[in-house]
């Protein structure tokens, strides 16, 4: 499930797996699988990139 988690990087956009309602966030880190994104209904939140895949945003 990671695998595509790994090509995260600061500044990319992603959206929640389970979370749709957190809107679009933007990648801050991507450190050993945890990857902090700051959601704009939801704050700074990070997640376990080996549990739960991230779904890029490429056009908003």
């Amino acid at each position: 499930m990671d695998d595509l988690n790994e090509l995260l990087e600061p500044g990319m956009l992603v959206r929640h797996q389970s979370h749709f309602d957190w809107g679009v966030g933007q990648v801050q880190s991507n450190i050993r699988g945890r990857i902090t994104v700051n959601f704009p209904e939801m704050g700074k939140v990070v997640i376990e990139g080996s549990q739960v895949a991230l779904i890029p945003v490429f056009n908003q």
